[in-house]
Order: C-alpha cells, then sequence, then structure tokens
C-alpha cells in the first residue's frame, strides 16, 4: 500500500468523529494565527521564502474575490434625436449616464462557477443539523455500539452503487429515501421537465452531506439536460447543467429544482 493511503483507508472503514467538522473549523480558524507566529519568527532566508509564499497565495486569492466582484462600466447615452434637442446652457456640461455590465452573461457565469459561486434562486437556507440529519443504529450483539448512523434525508448514489459490508458501513442511505430523477423548471422557457440526475454538486448545509450525496432544499445538483436540446455557442449539445433544489424532498415525495442559465 502507498505511503499516506493508511489514514483516507481508515476513514473509509471505520468513518470520522462526529465532532469532525467542528475541529476542522476551529483548526481553518487558528490557521492565521499560527502563520502569523511563523511570520513573526522566522527571519533570515526562511522569512524571504516564506514571505515569497505568502504573496503568491493573497495573489490567488485577490484573483478569486475580482471574479466574485461585478464592476460596472460607465457611458454616455447617445440619442438620435440630440442634434434636434436644443438644451439650455447650464445642462450642457450633463451627460446622460447609464450602467452597462462590462462582461457577458455567459464569460460571468463561467468566472462564477470557476470561483465556485452561482447566482441561485435560494441565496440562504437554513442548515440542517446532524441530529436532524442522521438517526442513531445501534448494533453489537447486546446493541451496545451505537457508531452507524441512518440517513433520514433524501439522498442520490450512483448506477453502480452497492453497499458495503455492515462491518465497515457507518452511514446508511436506505433504498426508499433515494431518488435518481428530479422535476426541473426552466426559468426561461417556463416549461417544467423530468430530469435524471447526474451528481449532487454542493449542499450548503455540509461538505459531509455532499459527500453522502444528500439532497435538501437549497442543494445544487447536476441534471441530465441533453434531451432539452441545448447547445453551446461552438454547437456542442450540452449534456449536464446545475439546478437548485427549491423544495423540502422529504417532505413532498419528488425534487423541485430551477435551473441555473
Amino acid at each position: 500500500m502507498p505511503q499516506h493511503e493508511h489514514i483516507e483507508l481508515h476513514k473509509k472503514r471505520h468513518g470520522v468523529r462526529m465532532d469532525e467538522m467542528e475541529r476542522s473549523r476551529k483548526r481553518q480558524a487558528r490557521e492565521p494565527h499560527r502563520i502569523a507566529k511563523v511570520a513573526r519568527r522566522s527571519h533570515g532566508l526562511a522569512a524571504k521564502l516564506f514571505n515569497q509564499k505568502r504573496y503568491k497565495e493573497k495573489a490567488t486569492m485577490r484573483k478569486t474575490l475580482a471574479m466574485h466582484e461585478e464592476r460596472n462600466n460607465k457611458h454616455a447615452n447617445k440619442n438620435k434625436d440630440d442634434d434636434a434637442t436644443a438644451l439650455p446652457a447650464y445642462l450642457l456640461d450633463r451627460e446622460g449616464v447609464s450602467r452597462a455590465k462590462v462582461l457577458s452573461n455567459t464569460i460571468k457565469q463561467k468566472r462564477k462557477e470557476k470561483a465556485g459561486k452561482w447566482d441561485v434562486p435560494i441565496p440562504k437556507v437554513r442548515a440542517v443539523a446532524d441530529d436532524q440529519m442522521f438517526k442513531v443504529m445501534t448494533s453489537g450483539k447486546r446493541k451496545n455500539k451505537a457508531w452507524k448512523r441512518q440517513v433520514t434525508k433524501v439522498c442520490f448514489v450512483g448506477d453502480g452503487f452497492t453497499r458495503k459490508a455492515p462491518k465497515y458501513e457507518r452511514f446508511i442511505r436506505p433504498a426508499a429515501l433515494r431518488f435518481k430523477k428530479a422535476h426541473v423548471t426552466h426559468p426561461e422557457l417556463q416549461a417544467t421537465f423530468h430530469l435524471d440526475i447526474l451528481g449532487v454538486k454542493k449542499n450548503p448545509s455540509s461538505p459531509l452531506y455532499t459527500q453522502l450525496g444528500v439532497i435538501t432544499k437549497g442543494t445544487v445538483v447536476e441534471v441530465n439536460v441533453s434531451e432539452l436540446g441545448l447547445v453551446t455557442t461552438t454547437g456542442k449539445v450540452v449534456w449536464g447543467k446545475y439546478a437548485q433544489v427549491t423544495n423540502n424532498p422529504e417532505l413532498d415525495g419528488c425534487i423541485n429544482a430551477v435551473l441555473l442559465v
């Protein structure tokens, strides 16, 4: 077995601690303090190399933030009948200024996707707690082991999905809650289509839910839009597109989503 893979293998077999997300969040919060401490204490060549590395990281961060921002371009209005209309002297120095977006919608959407940000119908959703998401499953001869969790929300698994052996399966996704299709509404066509789900792109509540394929309100899923006949500017057929779930699937018994165009 190659080096460094034993940690991932242990996580796959036995799972992670229940407070793993909280611990990683605190670790990330402590990271700037640790970096500042290293920067203060380092000197000489080590300090020069460290500052060079930090400069590159900050430059990358600035580029990412610039992708998120929408810049506006000011230009003067030019009406057809400007010459015909006489303006008084005190209005001559004024020009009608209108704002035009610098980037076209397609380029902007590509940049937002690259930066990990989409213009979604529901920008903020209430996070789902772990006790609502998982039900504790007891196991063992005397039912005294409580390391297994059953998912209580709708989830998506691929076609070739096979459950692990009971000894290694930490998260149980019931077959009754596995969905493969969604009702996707195209906002411009004002029509709804019954499309196949290709995968779960992001669940806003937790990266663990994204990994498990859990679908809750606000989740961004990838759907198969090949049958809609959408094509790119180069003429290629669009296979998959992102859509955001707008309902609570576990309550309604179906997945309703809006296509992100």
